[in-house]
């Protein structure tokens, strides 16, 4: 237990990256609009994933290096079409994230602020706090969040499952499969559940630093427990929280808002409507703690990456100088720059979500690329099963993908 708890880090900042929008929002609103129907594709969409997600842990263990390297290593077009992917996605994902963040923060404190000046100071914060602290600081927040919120979020579906509430209804039928509306909806939802797979780079680069201050190399078992720890957990919270939808939302008829203000207050019901009025304020907290730690978490990860890119695919340009914090700055500025634009959480939210869910077959295919090399020792490449896996996960993902630019261009 002791060695376990030495390593955790990787798995719990996937977790704190991965609990977010996908979960408060995706998952609740799924629940609340179409009951349990959608439950099997949470769960589908989580293990059809499952294989490239832990790819980021498996190389840094075995080569030492990042998935930036690695992709570099593949051929400098693999890490130029993984820059532009992220280039293109980063702005709007960053954006989609913190509007939900800013709603949670002004239902917790009114201020009378705007979303738009919200997110702008809750994006200051942010900088300050992964400019002074880095990677510690930002472990130490998120393990303390993710086990407050689960545990509370576990607490909350007992509790309405149990006997003082009406008898639940798990019956299903109301997605309708022919319905534009309904499909679109279903594609942003599968986007980032549970996460957007450029987390799987994310989870590289943290794996090499958490690496760099243990003093004993863990093995591969030692890994893969820690990181699959963090995603399955994930998985079960991700259930949750459409449980929560779809017992007392969807039941009652409630909507989900579109605004942000609005919804941080109806999620923050969903549990007190189960537990009492009493848990109102602590849970509005832990909320909100939660996605600031998502919105921390996906704030550090993007000027890594692209940091990281630019020192490979220009080792000779002054450009390779440039730094974390002036990488930072420009997410951030392109951030605000996208907020105000549009300061609708829904139409961010879709945005961000379906950008991931298209480019999520290229950045599947890449990782398993990767970690099949002949070059990485077999004892570090995933089991037989697990490529088999992999190869009907990139198949799902390119087919469904396929099926969404059909049916939204030409059908």
């Amino acid at each position: 237990m002791k060695r376990f708890l030495q390593l955790l880090g990787p798995g719990l900042l996937y977790a704190g990256a991965a609990i977010g929008v996908s979960h408060l929002v995706q998952s609740t609103r799924a629940g609340a609009e179409f009951g349990f129907d959608l439950m099997w594709v949470l769960l589908a969409a989580n293990l059809l994933k499952f294989p490239f997600f832990e790819v980021g842990s498996r190389y840094v263990l075995a080569t030492g290096n990042n998935l930036i390297y690695a992709y570099n290593r593949e051929g400098r077009w693999v890490l130029w079409l993984f820059l532009a992917l992220t280039l293109v996605t980063m702005f709007p994902i960053l954006a989609a994230i913190t509007i939900v963040t800013a709603g949670l923060s002004n239902n917790l404190i009114p201020t009378g602020l705007s979303i738009l000046q919200t997110s702008g100071i809750i994006l200051i914060i942010t900088l300050l706090i992964l400019i002074i602290g880095r990677f510690r600081l930002l472990n130490d927040i998120i393990k303390v969040v993710i086990l407050l919120l689960t545990v509370s979020t576990i607490i909350a579906v007992v509790a309405a499952l149990g006997p003082q509430a009406h008898r639940p209804d798990f019956s299903i039928g109301q997605f309708d499969w022919m319905s534009k509306t309904h499909i679109l909806f279903l594609i942003t939802f599968i986007g980032w559940m549970p996460a957007p797979i450029d987390i799987v780079v994310w989870g590289s680069l943290w794996s090499q630093s958490k690496n760099m201050e243990l003093t004993e190399k863990p093995t591969i078992k030692e890994v893969l427990i820690e990181f699959r720890v963090g995603f399955f957990g994930t998985m079960l919270v991700a259930a949750a929280f459409l449980a929560l939808g779809a017992l007392i939302m969807n039941q009652s008829g409630e909507t989900p808002s579109p605004s942000s203000i609005v919804f941080a207050d109806q999620l923050v019901n969903l549990y007190t409507k189960s537990i009492g009025d009493w848990a109102y304020s602590v849970i509005a907290l832990a909320a909100f703690t939660t996605m600031l730690s998502t919105t921390l978490s996906v704030a550090d990860a993007y000027p890594r990456t692209v940091k990281e890119s630019i020192h490979y695919l220009f080792p000779n340009s002054p450009s390779k100088k440039l730094s974390y914090i002036f990488w930072m700055i420009v997410l951030m500025s392109g951030t605000m720059l996208v907020l105000s634009q549009s300061s609708s959480m829904r139409f961010l939210v879709s945005v961000a979500t379906i950008l991931s869910f298209v480019t999520a077959p290229v950045l599947a295919y890449l990782n398993y690329r990767v970690i099949t090399n002949k070059l990485i020792p077999k004892m570090y490449q995933p089991a037989a099963y697990l490529k088999v896996w992999s190869v009907v996960g990139i198949i799902f993902l390119t087919l469904f993908t396929l099926f969404y630019i059909v049916w939204m261009f030409v059908a």
